[in-house]
């Protein structure tokens, strides 16, 4: 199987659908441990990655995360917009100008995403943030061999992202605005931590749908 610009395309529109969705529900849960903004935020920018989609020409899924990154750092503050938007460069970036995409291809990007994301929020297995549930997720799809259906492997991929996100809920977080409130924080799910399954259960429902 190969994966086009196109795929990348309809994931990008399903996952800032996904996020309007859930907008309130990630407010929520960053106004217990965090500044509140994260569904504000996250929504704001999936809306301006929106408006430049129809204006990207070409056919290379690389440079489409390339400018959605671009646009998620430029106009969203807080931690969501450079930590997606570093995301989204490194994937675009691993992938380079191929037209046709291998499974092998993306999830190498994939996992050059979360490099990204780990090195700019300086964040670890057990930090309680995104990373939590989105190394879980990649590592999933890395033990997927090709004997695996790629709609299964990406199921399995968003099952462990809530997975990971679900195990950190009851510890302390160690990196971000939640982790000045100390025990304080113990309980509460992460809302990047949630946005993230939400991004792999997105990507498995892209290519269920194509299916």
């Amino acid at each position: 199987m190969t994966i086009t610009a196109e795929d990348m395309r309809r994931f990008l529109m399903l996952f800032a659908t996904n996020v309007a969705e859930q907008r309130e529900e990630l407010t929520r849960l960053d106004s217990a441990i965090g500044d509140g903004d994260h569904g504000i935020n996250m929504d704001r920018g999936m809306k301006a990655v929106l408006e430049v989609l129809p204006g990207i020409d070409g056919s290379e899924a690389g440079t489409l995360l390339k400018q959605a990154g671009l646009r998620l750092v430029s106009t969203v503050g807080g931690a969501s917009g450079p930590l997606y938007g570093t995301f989204f460069l490194r994937m675009g970036t691993a992938l380079g100008d191929a037209t046709e995409v291998s499974r092998a291809q993306f999830v190498a990007a994939l996992r050059a995403g979360l490099e990204g994301v780990a090195a700019r929020g300086k964040a670890q297995p057990d930090d309680k943030t995104m990373v939590d549930a989105m190394t879980p997720a990649v590592e999933a799809l890395e033990s997927a061999d090709d004997s695996i259906d790629w709609a299964e492997a990406l199921t399995r991929a968003a099952d462990a992202a809530v997975t990971g996100r679900d195990r950190v809920t009851p510890l302390v977080a160690r990196k971000g605005r939640a982790s000045y409130l100390g025990e304080r924080a113990a309980g509460h799910q992460d809302p990047g931590a949630t946005s993230t399954a939400l991004l792999f259960a997105t990507l498995r429902d892209t290519f269920i749908d194509q299916a």
